[in-house]
């Protein structure tokens, strides 16, 4: 069959897989959340005004007072049938309209950590990669497991520790100076320390599948017949080398996005950055049920889309695995 054929097949069946782990996810999170103890309820009940019938009347209110499979049928039909994640219920503001306010800043963190990691992992891995065993390559290796090891919050902490309240270099926190215009500088001095923090854990571990994939690359035979060949030493590692190293490195970071927002959560937390990330923790501490939900929906339909981004772009990479790596996943191909 034609290779456009095959796509199309693959590509039907990662959605038609994703739907069922989308509504598992939500069921299993949903569950978990109202089982939880306290609840808006909770909050609600601690006003010094509130007596029990308020409170039995915010539950009606709510829904609240429903069994727990009707309240989460409600619900799915609300989000998945209807698009609607509901109301939030703290602020009353529609969630799908608060999570449309914070994601451009969750996005432009994400973005321009993935960004930066990218890059220094790429440098970083070509350069131990080629510096096997030498000064540089132990250099690397030693930071690369000090960014695995370190959490993003303590990693957080201590930069706004040393280049803000110590150097007072960068800002501690927030997207921009509180009641100055807009400035383009102002809003990127805002964006180094937490977008170089959440960058960190993925450069420690991207670089080093970087780095193990140009090394098993430069000692295959396709790379001695090039050289045998007369090729240039650049030419054979970024035309050659360099375009199967990045295989694994590919697969590692579509499998990670969802790593990314989890760091994004706690770096936007440490750093007061109002993203979707601080939107969640909010939530979460006040037990805004429609919010977290309609917070994780989003996250990981995100994650499923970014995965297949990932397979796509090492099927587009390695065109040699584009039959054998759809039938294997779809459970077919030849016994």
């Amino acid at each position: 069959m034609k290779a456009g054929f095959y796509m199309k097949r693959y590509l039907l069946f990662r959605i038609m897989r994703a739907v069922p782990l989308v509504i598992f996810i939500s069921m299993l999170i949903f569950t978990l959340l109202h089982l939880a103890p306290g609840g808006p309820i909770g909050i609600f009940s601690k006003g010094p005004r509130m007596t029990q019938e308020d409170v039995i009347r915010t539950k009606e209110n709510l829904g609240l007072d429903k069994p727990l499979p009707l309240q989460y049928l409600r619900w799915f039909k609300s989000t998945f049938l209807k698009l609607d994640f509901g109301k939030s219920y703290i602020t009353g503001r529609p969630v799908s309209e608060m999570i449309l306010e914070r994601l451009p800043a969750t996005l432009e963190l994400m973005g321009t950590a993935f960004l930066i990691a990218i890059i220094l992992s790429l440098l970083s891995g070509v350069i131990s990669a080629l510096n096997r065993g030498r000064v540089l390559d132990q250099f690397f290796s030693v930071v690369s497991v000090a960014g695995m090891s370190i959490p993003v919050f303590w990693f957080g902490l201590m930069a706004i520790l040393i280049f803000s309240i110590k150097l007072g270099v960068f800002p501690a926190g927030g997207r921009s100076t509180i009641g100055a215009p807009f400035s383009l500088k102002d809003h990127l001095i805002h964006l180094v320390l937490p977008a170089s923090v959440l960058a960190l854990a993925y450069f420690s571990t991207w670089s080093q599948y970087i780095r193990t994939g140009l090394i098993e690359a430069l000692s295959g035979n396709f790379i001695r017949t090039a050289r045998a060949k007369g090729l240039r030493k650049r030419g054979v590692i970024f035309k050659h080398a360099m375009r199967n190293a990045v295989l694994p490195a590919v697969a590692a970071v579509s499998m990670q996005v969802s790593t990314l927002f989890t760091g994004a959560v706690i770096t936007e937390t440490v750093f007061s950055w109002p993203g979707m990330g601080r939107l969640f923790y909010e939530g979460l501490q006040r037990h805004d049920y429609s919010r977290v939900l309609g917070i994780v929906v989003v996250a990981s339909l995100s994650i499923i889309i970014f995965n297949i981004i990932g397979d796509f772009v090492c099927i587009l990479l390695d065109p040699r695995s584009r039959p054998g790596m759809i039938e294997s996943d779809m459970g077919g191909g030849n016994p």
